[in-house]
């Protein structure tokens, strides 16, 4: 596929893709919002100033860039970051972690993909340079970005044989793009060569910026004020969970006859469109519910807590006892687990995590992290935990102790884009 047949596609497309998002906007409004950004129109044209693109798609990409953004912000004191996002969950989370930095932090959505669009942006806001998180690849904003002689960095990046191999099948499109980024911050030496292997030209080797992410102090005080409430009793956290999983949880929890008494079930859906339909699941198998976002000073004694609520992320760590990791029941790829880990809470994941493979064989090595196969063996393997105390505390040890090993990533990537920031 050449890049002509790729724009053409998209502009095809382009009705289909914007009746999505007006559907999707029946559950999160969000989707109806800032509509003309993603159609590359934007509002009064900032003061200039030296302005730094990070492209960060959604929630896990955005939480991830933290410690980047703020090392940018600290090391070009001159800066203005633009925080590009494509999930309004995504740019909501941006607003949380960033508003404290006014005017230096600016949000908008990334422009669909076409030639057209991507010049307005450009041409609109300037940027300096484009940092793209993870997989973020997009052919016509690279190729954007080359004709207006802006360097393209790909940093954070992960690229798994799965994805490789669906990169492979768009041929040219994918060759020239990896081409075209200036330099690549890969997460380990297998995701290097794989996308060296697409033929990106600078290719290093730095980390992953996720292990710098520090539970922030009144994350922190959140917790201790949910685990008051909680109070003694074992909590059994299921974070970032996805569509299937969770009925596969309640009703393996239903059917174990070992829990600890008193035990809660703490479930945290990875979208939030999906909260309401998480509660009904609960309802009908007879279980009490207790959402987070009703939640007052009084105690949780309920059956199941309900983490309804953004940014809170690690709260919950901090209030659990031992957590899995969603996304991995089911072949989803899971989810990111080094923030259970750096809180020092013992982690369960299943047999899916092919997103994350790397950090997860890791964990499970350093004795931090437990694979299981099934619903029925995860909730076994957490109620062994939930009532061994000194296994318990030996392995988030042990998790908190892995990912302090692997932290320094940020700082290897600034001084990367040192040399191709102008």
């Amino acid at each position: 596929m050449n890049r002509s047949l790729y724009s053409l596609l998209w502009w095809l497309a382009l009705p289909l893709v914007l009746g999505r998002l007006w559907w999707r906007g029946r559950k999160e409004p969000g989707y109806r919002r800032h509509v003309g950004e993603r159609l590359g129109f934007y509002g009064p044209v900032l003061a200039p100033r030296r302005t730094f693109m990070v492209h960060a798609v959604s929630v896990g990409e955005t939480r991830a860039a933290e410690p980047l953004v703020e090392a940018l912000l600290a090391r070009w004191p001159d800066c203005r970051i633009l925080l590009t996002h494509m999930t309004p969950t995504g740019r909501a989370t941006g607003a949380a972690l960033f508003g404290k930095h006014g005017e230096r932090v600016v949000q908008s959505f990334l422009p669909y993909d076409t030639g057209l669009l991507v010049r307005r942006f450009l041409r609109h806001f300037r940027p300096q340079v484009c940092i793209l998180m993870e997989t973020e690849v997009w052919p016509n904003l690279i190729a954007g970005c080359a004709a207006e002689h802006v360097p393209v960095a790909l940093v954070n990046a992960r690229l798994s044989e799965r994805s490789l191999r669906r990169g492979q099948r768009f041929g040219g499109i994918m060759v020239d793009a990896a081409r075209a980024i200036t330099t690549v911050a890969a997460q380990t030496e297998d995701d290097a060569n794989r996308i060296r292997s697409l033929g990106a030209p600078q290719v290093a080797v730095t980390g992953s910026i996720k292990f710098d992410v520090v539970p922030p102090e009144a994350a922190l005080e959140k917790g201790a004020w949910l685990r008051a409430r909680i109070g003694e009793r074992p909590v059994f956290l299921c974070a970032s969970t996805r569509d299937g999983e969770e009925a596969l949880i309640l009703d393996a929890w239903g059917r174990l006859a070992s829990k600890p008494a008193n035990a809660l079930l703490a479930i945290v859906p990875r979208h939030p469109q999906r909260f309401d339909e998480v509660a009904q699941l609960v309802a009908a198998r007879g279980l009490s519910l207790q959402r987070r976002s009703r939640m007052d000073d009084g105690a949780v004694d309920a059956d199941v807590l309900l983490g309804d609520s953004m940014g809170e992320m690690f709260a919950y760590y901090a209030a659990c006892d031992c957590a899995f990791i969603g996304g991995s029941l089911l072949p989803l790829g899971g989810q990111n687990l080094i923030e259970a880990c750096a809180v020092g809470k013992p982690v369960l994941v299943g047999e899916h995590t092919f997103n994350f493979l790397d950090a997860t064989i890791e964990a499970v090595a350093a004795g931090g992290a437990v694979r299981v196969g099934d619903a029925d063996a995860l909730v076994a393997q957490a109620a062994r935990l939930l009532a061994d105390d000194a296994a318990r505390a030996a392995m988030g040890a042990q998790a908190a102790a892995w990912a302090g090993r692997h932290r320094g990533a940020t700082l290897r990537t600034v001084e990367l884009l040192q040399r191709i920031i102008p």
